[in-house]
């Protein structure tokens, strides 16, 4: 018995040793470790030799027994060690490689729209210009031609912050003080908030403007025109075409009330066009030519008329843009702080 020991036992170590996978060093144990393995089934059979061999056969089996397990893990780490490398080799990872970062936010779409405006007017020359939201009456209302009976006046359309003092309902009261501190030509773009008592879908308390302002010699309507134009092709693309409607604003004589042809049905009426509901163009600004009394307030007294001084000026909604562009259909969405509105730009 104990001459099949040793042939089970030096059998076991030569197929360990030959042993290329772990699959096959698990086979091997099971073969011979195993409950119906090899050396067990050896072991089974102590009960029937004589009680002078038991210690003997016993002392054999459990040094081969020993011997076959120090192969086996032996023989388990070499492999474990040779399959480590081999995958380390195949998927090797690049830690040079930039990392994935999260989303980090975007500038909203206000932003945009406010930033796309100020390029295409800084490429006509026009300087950005700045000023206080909280404005004085006579800046606000009485500078820009709109006298105390005026319907804009009235509470119901201003936040009145004291007395001759309000939240400014339009950027013109910035262009009034450009003209006040310095002299002509006069160019500037005013970007800002302004503020108005009204709120719906088309409305809200605090909104955006651009307001523009050019005075210099000799400049004509078909100067804003041309200058309008211009914008209308590089906002809304280059088939752009725009039409001008008399209007009425205070401050500006003659004034008219600008649209631009619909970008998504090009200025061809159809009922079916969700952006220009079949009129086939939009309004997007009022402009005109700076009224004279005007000048007159800022200082220019009668040098304008001997210098043949003239001017225009505009004025758009940010908002109104940016819901034409992006096809918005509700002003508050701009307001509510929502991730889900905000990612989609």
């Amino acid at each position: 018995m104990v001459e099949k020991l040793n042939a089970i036992g030096a059998g076991a170590l030569k197929d360990v040793s030959a042993a290329s996978t772990l699959e096959a060093i698990e086979q091997i144990r099971i073969s011979v470790l195993g409950k119906k393995g090899a050396l067990s089934e050896v072991l089974k059979t102590l009960g029937s030799v004589s009680a002078q061999e038991r210690p003997v056969i016993g002392a054999a089996a459990n040094e081969w027994k020993r011997k076959i397990e120090a192969a086996l893990d032996e023989r388990k780490s070499v492999l474990e060690k040779a399959q480590l490398d081999e995958q380390l080799k195949s998927e090797r990872i690049d830690v040079s490689l930039p990392s994935r970062l999260p989303h980090r936010g975007s500038l909203h779409p206000v932003t945009q729209t406010f930033r796309r405006i100020n390029q295409i007017f800084s490429r006509l020359g026009f300087d950005t210009a700045t000023g206080p939201e909280v404005e004085t009456e006579f800046l606000n209302f009485e500078a820009a031609n709109i006298p105390a009976d005026h319907p804009a006046r009235d509470m119901q359309d201003t936040f009145f912050m004291g007395p001759g003092v309000v939240l400014r309902t339009h950027t013109t009261a910035v262009q009034m003080r450009a003209m006040r501190s310095q002299k002509w030509p006069v160019r500037i773009l005013s970007p800002g908030a302004v503020y108005r008592s009204d709120s719906d879908a088309t409305h809200s308390p605090m909104f955006h403007q651009v307001e523009g302002l050019w005075v210099d010699r000799d400049v004509k309507m078909s100067d804003l025109k041309g200058t309008l134009l211009f914008f209308a092709r590089e906002m809304f693309g280059p088939e752009a075409r725009i039409r001008l409607r008399p209007s009425y604003f205070p401050f500006v004589e003659p004034g008219a009330e600008v649209d631009v042809s619909c970008f998504l049905c090009r200025a061809k009426p159809s009922d079916s066009c969700r952006v220009c509901k079949g009129t086939g163009w939009l309004e997007i600004l009022g402009a005109g030519m700076v009224h004279p009394r005007l000048f007159e307030t800022a200082g220019y007294g009668d040098d304008y008329r001997k210098l043949g001084l003239s001017g225009f000026a505009f004025g758009m909604g940010v908002e109104r843009i940016a819901m034409l562009l992006h096809g918005i259909p509700d002003l508050r969405l701009m307001f509510q702080s929502d991730v889900r509105f905000l990612k989609q730009f």
